[in-house]
């Protein structure tokens, strides 16, 4: 991936403007959350869509290396729910028996 560096000043709180090559290259448009990680070369900025994906990413390659299979974790998290549920609200869970 090449490299460019785009110029942008500071405003007085603190504001920068994203680039519009870089805006359009990136999809954000206004109201997206951008994530800003501090490295030590400096700060990356980041689509917040694209932080939440790569953070999937990592734990379903954290969860294969572990040898759990997703359909197993999805389940075991209806079954801890339905159990929350029937403790702090004593409710039964519907889809149980």
């Amino acid at each position: 991936m090449a490299v460019r560096k785009q110029l942008t000043a500071m405003q007085a709180k603190g504001q920068v403007t994203i680039p519009a090559a870089i805006r359009r290259k990136l999809g954000l448009k206004t109201g997206d959350l951008v994530a800003f990680v501090e490295t030590d070369q400096g700060v990356i900025l980041s689509p917040q869509g694209v932080v939440g994906m790569q953070a999937l990413d990592t734990i379903g390659q954290i969860l294969r290396e572990q040898g759990v299979d997703l359909d197993a974790v999805i389940e075991s998290g209806r079954d801890i729910r339905g159990d929350l549920v029937k403790e702090r609200y004593g409710l039964a869970d519907p889809d149980k028996p």
